[in-house]
């Protein structure tokens, strides 16, 4: 853990980050490294307060950087697991209250990247002849909850896209909520983390199959009714 450069920041819109990155004025950032991790290798955890903004944010940002280092903001996820301090009573508890949440965090990351990892071989035997990870910020797919850590495993013969997605909750309310989102262009599932990725893979399929027999038919079904107006306009 260690006070990184104040210039390194982010807030919760585009926007609002490119003023924060202008003015640091009043802005402590602290960082969190996690190293030896199976499919991201390393990240590192950031928690960044504004205090003329109000915000105490964080976010992920893959390799294992050290103090002093500037991150730019395409290299940020923002992940809505926030500390929450303010039940200190002074600052000793403040203390005690971070450690505790920090630990919480850097479990729940662990914890995800390691499922990840089980998800390789089912991923790969079942949906391509190869599997590649991604250490992007930004994904080809729009999942239906926010991402855990900046990692995916691609299986691009299946355009397939498996990441650890998370809830929004403050890190007093415990480990947050966590699965592994399945997705398509336009399909996502979400399993457990403990469900089995064997099954889970050949679940989210079966599931794609279905949902291109049923746009196939929507298809044929929608050109049909084109063919019968161009008929009626051609009489």
């Amino acid at each position: 853990m260690a006070v990184e450069d104040p210039n390194t920041s982010w807030d919760d819109a585009d926007e609002l980050l490119r003023r924060a990155l202008l003015d640091d004025a009043g802005a402590v950032t602290v960082s969190l490294r996690i190293d030896g991790l199976p499919v991201s290798e390393a990240v590192t955890v950031i928690f960044y307060a504004r205090r003329d903004l109000g915000t105490l944010q964080t976010y992920v940002t893959p390799g294992s950087l050290v103090a002093g280092s500037v991150v730019s903001a395409s290299e940020l996820l923002r992940v809505p697991c926030d500390l929450d301090l303010a039940d200190a009573e002074d600052r000793d508890e403040a203390e005690r209250l971070y450690v505790e949440q920090a630990r919480l965090l850097r479990e729940a990351v662990v914890g995800a990247d390691i499922v990840l990892d089980v998800w390789r071989d089912p991923l790969l035997e079942l949906a391509g002849a190869a599997v590649k990870v991604d250490r992007s910020i930004a994904l080809s797919v729009r999942l239906p909850a926010p991402r855990l850590i900046p990692t995916a495993l691609i299986a691009p013969e299946a355009r397939i896209v498996v990441t650890p997605v998370c809830s929004a909750q403050t890190l007093a309310a415990g480990r947050p909520p966590m699965g592994i989102a399945c997705s398509q262009q336009d399909l996502t599932k979400v399993y457990p983390l403990s469900d089995d990725p064997e099954r889970c893979v050949a679940d989210f399929l079966e599931c794609s199959a279905d949902h291109a027999r049923a746009f196939a038919a929507r298809l044929a079904h929608q050109e049909a009714s084109v063919e019968r107006f161009l008929e009626l306009s051609d009489s």
